[in-house]
Formats: C-alpha cells, structure tokens, sequence
C-alpha cells in the first residue's frame, strides 16, 4: 500500500480532542443544532439528545474540561451554550467561566433532557435544539465527529459534513474508509515505520509535545486519583523503585489523570478516544527519555505504536466492552520493542504476548479510575515487550494465541465486538441502577 495513504489514515485516526469524547460528541451534536437554529434567528430553549447504550456508559462519571461537573447534559447545555462545531472535537476550545456558569442554569432548569435512543449503533448521538416556533437536529453516527444529518424544521441542510473517519463521502471524497485499518498487516505497519521517509511523518511529534504537556500538568497538580504524582512520588520505595517501569506508567497516568478529571488542554487521540491516544503514545516517549532514543527512532516508535493501535481497532469498532486500554497499550508494547531494537518478530510477540495477558479487561466507563487501568496496560506493555526482546513469546496452545499474528488480532476483535455484547449490557445496567 502507498505511503500516502498509510499517512492519510494516520492523519485521519490521530487528532487533537479537548475532554472524553462521548461526552464531546454530545456537545458537539449539541453545538450543530444550536448553530442550526440560530441561523433563522431563534435561541434553544430546550435541548434534547438521544444516545446510544455506549456513549451514556463514557459519558455519566467523566469530568467536563473546566467545569468542575460531570455528565452528558452539562456537555450538552455547553455545546449548546458556547460550542463551536467547526473545531470538531475540540467544540470546546471557547470555553470561559460565563459559558460554565449559563450552562450550569441551562441545566439546572431542565432545559436539556438526555435519553436512550433507540438504535444498534454502538456510537450515536442525535441533537435536537427547538425555540421561537423552530426545530433543529444534528445527528452523529460511526466516529465521534462524524455529523451525518443536519436539518431545519424537517428540512435537510447537508448530506454529511466532513469528519476524517470515512464516514461522509457525501462532501469529503477525500475521506478513508476506517475499515481499511482492517486489511493493513502487522508487517506492512513495520515495513512502513522502517522504510517511510522520516519527514513524512514529522507530524508525530505533535503527539509527543501535546501528551507530555497534559502529562505534566498531571504531575503537577491534584487531578482525579493522582495515580501518576503517587507513582512518581513513590518512586524510591520499596515498592515502586526509581525504575523505567515507574517512569513509563507514571507519565502516562498523569496524562489520563489530568485528562479524565477535566483538564482543559487537549490530548493528541488515537481512534477516536483521547485515553487511548495518551496510552499509545507516553510510554514510548518516557522510554525514549530515559534511554536517550534520537529524534528519528522516537518518531518511527510513535508512528508504529499509532499504526498497530489503528489496525487492532479496526477490529473491534469505535466502541465496546473492552477497554481501549488494552488496544492502546498493545501498540505502546510494539513501540517500546522498536525503540529498543526489536524487528518484526519481536513486534509480532509483544502484541501476543499482550493479547495473552490483558484481553479480560472490561470498560465499565470514562471516568477518574482509567488512570488506574492505564497504569496497569502500560506495566503489561513493557513486560510484554522485555519478553519479546528476550525471545519469549506466548505459545499458540494458549488460549486465542495463534501462530498467524493477524488471526491473532482477529479472534481478539470477535471477543470485544461480538462476545462481550451482553458484558457490555450487564455493566450499562448495573452502572444506570446504583
């Protein structure tokens, strides 16, 4: 496959996202219908979303950037209050303390309702804003800021709006097919992070400067669990130890503490989700760090970890009972063994070797508590990468471990995506009736 379009599907699966993403497609849904409405000269006065199964399970415990406030109707009456649907998933980049303040009386007044909608779509969101005698709707399906939908008073306004993720080829024929991270193979994403001409792929340093920002105000200041500032500042204990691993999954919890507690900087995403995108990235960049990796090998590291996240993603769908975590993480193992000299064997038995570990764990939410599950994939990432880089790799007598490393990845895919559908119905249920 060209370059080029290994490079445009990268582009297309990491973005910068301000906040979770379920709560911000709901905000941005939320901002298009209110755009919509305002264009005929009426304000919302009320406010309704629908939403499917898996964005109500990201959205109810996960902190709003700089709101002190939980939930998707505070993203909602934010979107609606001061979202701009241009910025895509950083609709919340205009955020200031009026637009808090009048989303939280939005709210508080029930002028926003948020509810199931009746759908099979893993990820939807459809918003529908109404005042002065009219109605609008925006509707979100497949990727985060996928707009597929928009109307006024009944009345189409678009086809589809552009979102990077394939999903509207009605006005970006430009757009890739996210299924195509499906036929790309564990060697061709090797033979790429080799081969392609460095500056091609320059762009990977934005991950690099905008996650270890994020990282670092984790470390700094008391966000959520301070699971990264416990770690670090524990890190001559017997316990814990001045160690890389200590490094790595401090760093990256950081991130992701910061990040889920309501951080207002931006995170650089991988498929869609901000958490994964730290998760992919942090551990490599600490690694580097204390290694003292040149420039191009961080760069090709990162490019890598990126790309096996993408290609195993596409296995399982924007959303499921898995956690991303364990995606996320696999791709930071392969970017670890690449850093630290590993070929294409070695990457083959780090993403094994991950698979056989940390398959079982389930997301029961966004929330604060992710940072913990991301301290735990960035451990596996680096065991799994020591082992590899020793020649150690798990055997495919063992569970759904199979010689081939894309049956591997596959058989992954089938647990998250179909398996665990009734998983992910218990733990909606369980997390709706508390």
């Amino acid at each position: 496959m060209e370059y080029d379009t290994l490079i445009a599907l990268i582009r297309q699966e990491v973005k910068p996202a301000l906040g979770c993403t379920e709560p911000i497609a709901v905000a941005l849904a939320a901002a298009r219908a209110a755009e919509t409405l305002r264009s005929c000269g009426a304000s919302p006065e009320l406010v309704e979303v629908k939403v499917s199964p898996n964005i109500l399970k990201n959205g109810m415990g996960v902190g709003i950037p700089g709101t002190g406030m939980v939930g998707l109707p505070v993203a909602a009456s934010l979107g609606c209050v001061c979202g701009k649907s241009k910025y895509g998933l950083e609709v919340l980049h205009d955020l200031c303390p009026d637009a808090v303040e009048a989303a939280r009386r939005m709210t508080e007044e029930g002028k926003v309702k948020v509810s199931l909608a009746e759908t099979s779509e893993l990820l939807y969101v459809l918003a529908s804003a109404s005042g002065g005698g009219h109605s609008a709707e925006a509707e979100i399906k497949g990727c985060h800021d996928a707009i597929v939908r928009v109307e006024l008073d009944g009345k189409s306004m678009l086809e589809a709006e552009k979102c990077g993720c394939g999903g509207n080829k009605a006005e970006d024929s430009s757009a890739l097919d996210p299924n195509l991270a499906r036929y790309i193979t564990v060697r061709d994403i090797y033979d790429f992070a080799c081969n392609v001409p460095l500056e091609k792929i320059e762009f990977m340093m934005e991950s690099v400067q905008m996650n270890s920002r994020l990282s670092d105000e984790g470390l700094t200041h008391p966000y959520g669990l301070q699971v990264g500032r416990t770690l670090i500042e524990k890190g001559n204990s017997p316990v814990y130890g001045d160690t890389l691993l200590t490094y790595a999954m401090a760093r990256t919890a950081a991130a992701s503490d910061a990040r889920m507690a309501g951080c207002t900087l931006s995170a650089m995403s991988n498929s869609g989700s901000g958490n994964q995108g730290i998760t992919v990235t942090m551990p490599v960049i600490a690694i580097a760090e204390k290694t003292g990796a040149s420039h191009e090998h961080l760069v090709r590291a990162l490019a890598l970890a990126h790309f096996v996240a993408i290609h195993i993603k596409g296995y399982l769908g924007r959303l499921s009972a898995l956690c991303g975590c364990v995606i996320a993480s696999t791709g930071a193992s392969c970017g670890i063994a690449f850093l630290r000299g590993g070929g294409y064997g070695e990457i083959c038995a780090s993403i094994k070797n991950m698979i056989g570990n940390i398959t079982g764990m389930v997301c029961d939410g966004a929330k604060v508590g992710c940072a913990l599950k991301v301290a735990s994939g960035v451990a596996s990432a680096l065991q799994s990468a020591v082992l590899a880089l020793d020649g150690k790799c798990i055997s495919s007598n063992d569970g759904i471990i199979e010689e081939d490393i894309e049956k591997t990845i596959a058989n992954l895919g089938q647990i998250g995506s179909i398996g665990m559908r009734s998983t992910d119905k218990m733990i909606l249920d369980i997390m709706t009736c508390k």
